[in-house]
């Protein structure tokens, strides 16, 4: 999908991050962009930014755990502009801890939001793209996370690993089917977004009790706090999104020491041994991950 002037794009988790890097680059190319996010404010924000630099844009409050949400987005994008040709399924949280002592409210937000709200995304616009019969292009946005597993991240991981099999699913049923609508997934690395103040928008039903500070988990907490001072560049990661769109390629992915990890990994399937402990620490030793 080479030719993106004049296009409409979606982008959920748009207020912050990823999400506002991928609007950013898609109005400068002259689309025009529907801005999806859960957290008002910095929806705005995106909004009049992109207004005061001529883009055509539209922000929808949306939270992606809910299906109905994911409908009226679609239906008020359609409404607004007529189509729809890029849809990214980005929005995503992250909560760390011990996999047993994990709340379940902790697992229910982490999996409502990465993997409900690509389910949502997938179930809504899919229909949608494919029933245009032209180029289109949906971005799922996963994580490297999603091609190692690492301590003290288990709702998080399983999330990421979940989007990364949902996108090679879809991939395949498309290609089968012969469809002009293309699929890439986004697997960044540590990105210098507000991933490790995701708990500002948590839904109150969805907050665990107060319960004492696990080491491990106030350990994750802090390295991804450290991590997202000195992550990628968010404009980085939205370049490589559109790098991977004009050529239709499937997987985008970090360059760097989560590569190697996620080699170390595949070989140990290959080989059907032990999960090796190889933690994607490059000569900078950045420590976590991710959006």
């Amino acid at each position: 999908m080479r030719d993106l002037g004049g296009r409409v794009a979606v982008v959920t988790g748009a207020g912050s991050g990823i999400g506002r890097a991928l609007a950013d680059r898609f109005g400068a190319l002259g689309m025009k962009v529907v801005l999806a996010d859960v957290e008002a404010g910095a929806l705005e924000r995106a909004e009049a930014a992109l207004r005061g630099r001529g883009v055509e844009t539209l922000a929808v409050p949306t939270d992606v755990m809910r299906a109905e949400d994911v409908q009226a987005l679609a239906d008020r994008t359609l409404a607004a502009f007529g189509a729809v040709h890029v849809v990214c399924n980005n929005a995503g949280v992250f909560a760390g801890g011990l996999a047993w002592e994990m709340p379940l409210e902790d697992w229910e937000w982490t999996l409502g939001v990465n993997v409900w709200g690509v389910i949502h995304g997938i179930r809504t616009f899919v229909p949608l793209l494919l029933a245009q019969d032209e180029e289109t292009h949906l971005v799922n946005t996963a994580s490297m996370a999603a091609t190692i597993s690492m301590p003290y991240s288990a709702a998080y991981t399983a999330s990421k690993h979940a989007v990364l099999a949902l996108s090679e699913c879809l991939y395949h049923e498309l290609a089968l089917r012969g469809a002009r609508l293309s699929v890439s997934v986004l697997c960044p690395e540590m990105v210098a977004t507000h991933i490790d103040r995701a708990e500002r928008n948590r839904p109150a039903g969805l907050r665990p009790p107060q319960t004492p500070d696990s080491p491990e988990r106030a350990l994750t907490r802090q390295a991804v706090a450290e991590a997202v001072k000195v992550g990628t560049p968010p404009a980085v990661v939205a370049e490589r999104v559109v790098e991977a769109m004009r050529e239709k390629r499937f997987y985008v992915l970090s360059e760097d020491a989560w590569r190697r990890a996620a080699a170390v990994r595949l070989e140990d399937v290959r080989l059907g041994r032990n999960p090796t402990f190889a933690p994607p620490v490059d000569e900078h030793a950045r420590p976590t991950e991710e959006r």
